[in-house]
């Protein structure tokens, strides 16, 4: 451990020991909960579309008929509750909390479902945030769920550490967008990934193009694909491509995103069964 350390991995720049060397010692799921495998969405930086992604990927599995459930540890700006419509806030008891549940039975918990205003900032430290990204696996009441999805927080630092040392996740999905930059961004989130002994199932490429509703044409505004590329390059499948599409931005904003008919993850649910 360096010196003065504040246990906050992410705002320090040193490489120490526990960072090249973390230890696993995962949390005590729920009692009353059994999950059978748990899935994280990932990018080394903000903004590409890790919570579209996985709501996306957790309406498919539960359209495939899989009991499905969403852990928000996005803790500082979750946005799962708004895309699927949920207001409701999550109750609790003496034995845990109970997720909220969505219309089409996608259990969720997030942070924005326990507070009193939504718009409400979270101004916490990261060790605190990383002991309510514990709470959520340990203290939720999930029942049973085939597959969990994770939306992490964007970048390599505490809550991600957090998520892998504390949470038996089973696969990573990798998300990224066409910019030359997030070649070296999806870099180092496979590297931590490989670090912590976390099979990449793929990546998924968001704002791949934007098609024209007259002529049907795709036309690429952030410029050529780079999934391909990134993908030989670290020896992985592509997943997926999402559009820039309005009827996408309409229906996370309506939280209708279980409405959406467009099949953008093809092969998904197929890769989610060879776990």
């Amino acid at each position: 451990m360096a010196e003065n350390c504040n246990q906050d991995c992410g705002s320090c720049s040193s490489v120490c020991e526990e960072q090249q060397n973390p230890e696993i010692s995962f949390e005590k799921l729920n009692d009353l909960s059994r999950v059978k495998k748990v899935i994280a969405i990932v990018s080394g930086k903000g903004g590409v579309g890790k919570s579209l992604v996985t709501g996306l990927m957790a309406k498919k599995t539960n359209d495939a008929g899989y009991n499905v459930a969403i852990l928000d540890a996005d803790i500082t700006g979750p946005s799962i509750p708004k895309m699927f419509g949920l207001n409701q806030k999550a109750a609790g008891g003496e034995t845990g909390i109970f997720p909220v549940t969505s219309k089409n039975g996608i259990d969720v918990m997030s942070l924005n479902l326990l507070l009193e205003n939504p718009n409400d900032p979270v101004v916490w430290r990261g060790p605190i945030i990383a002991g309510a990204v514990k709470q959520f696996w340990s203290e939720v009441i999930w029942g049973e769920i085939d597959y969990m999805f994770v939306d992490m927080p964007p970048g390599t630092g505490d809550v991600p550490l957090t998520v892998f040392q504390s949470i038996p996740v089973d696969g990573i999905i990798v998300v990224t967008s066409p910019q030359d930059l997030v070649t070296m961004i999806v870099g180092k989130a496979v590297k931590m990934a490989k670090l912590m002994n976390i099979p990449i199932m793929g990546l998924v490429e968001n704002m791949s193009y934007i098609k024209c509703p007259d002529c049907n044409k795709e036309f690429k505004i952030f410029g050529d694909s780079k999934v391909e590329q990134i993908a030989q390059e670290f020896n992985l499948k592509v997943l997926g491509k999402l559009p820039i599409a309005s009827e996408i931005a309409k229906a996370c904003d309506a939280g209708e995103i279980e409405d959406l008919e467009e099949d953008y993850l093809l092969d998904v649910v197929e890769e989610l069964e060879k776990i």
